[in-house]
């Protein structure tokens, strides 16, 4: 991987019923591509996931997939990235995502991007590490989930503070705009 800062993004791998999610995951891409950083993600050309890698390569920036071979074999995988690491299952997938990521960004997604997004607020809250996540909470996606952490902290099962490093916003400008203060 090259020295610039990497972000590993989390999405959907698929567009959602809304066409305004693919390009904000477009916007994403080429913010990223713009600050000369490195994507890493889930590896796949499909959904959201494949619309943040081909605008990250338009921009000729670095993109790293970690995909597992499972999903290799059913032709998801993006043939044109950077770099693909293949691997056995989710859980190593996400462990080298976590690896070689300075900063965690999670957009719109499904069951599998809220998972992502929990494991990595869950190692920074066991102090597995101290790297920067934000949520891009387009159209409120995300506010039922802030919602659930509230009501965590409230029935005394998290601690407040355990939740105020988590950067939310609603474009992608000022999401960058933060996670360059942190990393």
């Amino acid at each position: 991987m090259s020295s610039s800062k990497a972000v590993c993004v989390f999405c959907g791998s698929r567009l959602g019923n809304d066409p305004r999610y693919r390009e904000i995951a477009a916007e994403v891409g080429e913010a990223i591509a713009a600050r000369g950083w490195s994507l890493v993600y889930g590896g796949g050309d499909v959904g959201l996931m494949g619309a943040v890698a081909d605008a990250v390569l338009a921009g000729a920036g670095e993109v790293i997939g970690v995909i597992p071979e499972y999903l290799v074999a059913r032709e998801v995988a993006h043939a044109g990235i950077t770099e693909t690491v293949v691997v056995d299952d989710l859980l190593e997938r996400k462990r080298i995502m976590m690896a070689r990521a300075d900063a965690f960004l999670s957009l719109p997604g499904g069951v599998g991007t809220l998972d992502e997004t929990l494991e990595v607020i869950t190692c920074r809250q066991l102090r597995q590490h101290q790297k920067p996540i934000a949520l891009l909470d387009f159209e409120s996606h995300f506010r039922p989930f802030l919602q659930l952490l509230e009501s965590i902290v409230a029935d005394g099962f998290l601690k407040d503070e355990e939740t105020h490093y988590l950067i939310v916003e609603a474009t992608p400008a000022k999401i960058f705009d933060a996670l360059e203060s942190q990393i």
